[in-house]
């Protein structure tokens, strides 16, 4: 089911595989009908992860890459929509020589040569497949029998891992094998036996739960993993390897481990187990509430870099959800707030609702010294907010605001004016690696100690221009900018500690054994 820690689960064997010597890559598959996760609901569907292609994605795909340390691509995430879309374009070039275009092979078939396009591109040893959704739907049956098919061909080559739930009633006091037993069925009915069985819960498996899995799913009780919560995701590889999981794909697999080496990830262990100074953050948003509860997988790449961050600063992370609508009456008792913590992230974000919140937590953060970093929509609000309480542009605002703005300090570039005419929103925006310059002697060049970079983008509006050489004579400092579309890629704050804002989205490329240089040093000066 959702949130079970699927793509956790993908990303930690492919760890533990690439700690025997292996190559790996990793595809995620989505059943929904889109084409991609651009146009999805964040709070429904948690973040949007871009790739340097700028293929928008599914947040398991950030998973992947930090635990990897690899950079996916457009061939790393499957659709219903994506698939259906490759099959219908080629009967259209008459690829299927007249005859009739089924489901079942077609659809299947597309997806397997998709599989193996990925092992090919990416030479892998091994390609770890995540199928979204839940066993029992009929919306994944389609990528189920595709996955049967390549067993069918390929017995030696081909393994099944199921990720269950092993609810623990806290009255009964008893953990429930019932609905791994169910999973396990319907996965059968769909023709597919586990190899492995993934049992998520609150506190390891015990014996007695394993042997009980083992008779009723039909598996050796050693194939029964034992996943419990972790306060840190990266401690699930560990977990898994005190099941010898590892040992347990290989002697399937007839393989042997080329080396056992995950020192570096078990030194980063450590580290976040370690007691240390803590850092407080504040992220102040507004794709976190959803009925009476809070969800922030909407943020999940911008929590990750906090914690690298922290962790390479030698702290503990301690991260709080602002939301951006209670800042919105300007309420001096609620700005006030503020000062608690040692640093403040404004991210990303499409449309109007908490716009004005923000703004008002970016003008505390300026006028009090408060570390603050600006993430895409972070950056905009940040040039809005200093174009009206410094500039004297008491109108200023952005394009997306207000489409008769007299005042777009934010507005869109031309091509992406005719685009919005046409309606043409999906995967449109200005996406993917974007290269940039830097100025000398900014807090930018100090973090990335370089004067080139290449980042990841997921936006529409840009600086206007018109107004660049006002705000820059008013102590706005541009410290970065794309010179072939002469575009604002990073702002600054003469005099401030930290006051610094970004266009694009250097959260989605932090790992945890390479945090990325603005977030770290952003961490360096919040902690001081």
């Amino acid at each position: 089911m959702s949130s079970v820690g699927k793509g956790a689960a993908t990303a930690s064997i492919g760890k533990i595989l690439q700690g025997r010597g292996f190559k790996v890559s990793a595809i995620k598959i989505d059943p929904y009908i889109n084409v991609d996760a651009g146009t999805m609901n964040p709070i429904e569907h948690g973040e949007t992860f871009v790739t340097n292609d700028g293929t928008e994605c599914d947040q398991d795909v950030g998973n992947y890459e930090r635990f990897l340390n690899i950079d996916l691509s457009t061939d790393n995430y499957m659709t219903t929509g994506r698939v259906y879309q490759a099959v219908i374009q080629k009967e259209r070039n008459l690829e299927f020589d007249g005859r009739c275009v089924e489901v079942v092979p077609d659809i299947p078939n597309e997806v397997i040569s998709r599989i193996e396009k990925v092992a090919k591109k990416d030479k892998a040893d091994f390609v770890m497949i995540e199928i979204g959704g839940t066993v029992g739907e009929y919306q994944n049956l389609l990528f189920l029998e595709a996955a049967r098919m390549m067993k069918l061909k390929n017995p030696g080559r081909v393994l099944f891992a199921l990720v269950t739930y092993l609810p623990t009633i806290k009255i009964i006091g008893e953990m429930k094998t019932k609905p791994s037993q169910t999973s396990a069925r319907l996965l059968n009915e769909a023709g597919i036996q586990p190899d492995f069985i993934l049992g998520r819960a609150s506190v390891p498996l015990d014996e007695p739960r394993k042997r009980k899995i083992s008779v009723f799913c039909n598996l050796d009780p050693k194939d029964v993993i034992s996943a419990p919560d972790v306060d840190s995701i990266y401690e699930i590889p560990f977990n898994f390897e005190k099941d010898g999981l590892g040992d347990r794909i290989l002697k399937k697999l007839k393989l042997r481990s080329k080396t056992k080496d995950l020192k570096e990830w078990n030194s980063l262990v450590n580290t976040i187990k370690r007691e240390k100074p803590t850092v407080k953050i504040g992220i102040v948003g507004k794709y976190f509430e959803s009925g009476g509860f809070s969800i922030t997988d909407s943020y999940i790449s911008v929590i990750e870099a906090v914690k690298h961050a922290a962790w390479a600063n030698n702290k503990t992370p301690e991260i709080h959800w602002l939301s951006a609508q209670k800042f919105e009456t300007g309420d001096k008792e609620e700005l006030k707030q503020l000062k608690e913590y040692d640093g403040i992230i404004v991210p990303g974000g499409f449309g109007t609702r908490g716009t004005e919140g923000k703004i008002k937590a970016i003008e505390y953060c300026r006028k009090n010294k408060i570390p603050f970093l600006g993430l895409c929509l972070g950056l905009q609000l940040a040039v809005i907010e200093f174009s009206r309480n410094v500039c004297g542009i008491k109108d200023a605002t952005s394009r997306e605001f207000d489409s008769k703005a007299k005042n777009p300090v934010i507005d869109l570039m031309e091509e992406q004016k005719e685009l919005m005419e046409k309606k043409n929103y999906g995967g449109t925006m200005r996406l993917g690696a974007w290269d940039c310059d830097i100025k000398k002697g900014t807090i930018a060049s100090k973090a990335y100690k370089t004067e080139k970079i290449s980042e990841r983008h997921r936006h529409r509006y840009e600086v206007n221009n018109r107004y660049r050489d006002l705000i820059v004579s008013k102590g706005l400092t541009v410290a970065g900018i794309n010179t072939k579309k002469d575009l604002v890629e990073i702002i600054e704050l003469k005099g401030h500690p930290f006051f610094v804002a970004v266009q694009f989205h250097p959260e989605l490329k932090s790992r945890p054994l390479f945090p990325h240089p603005l977030f770290k040093e952003f961490i360096k000066v919040a902690s001081k």
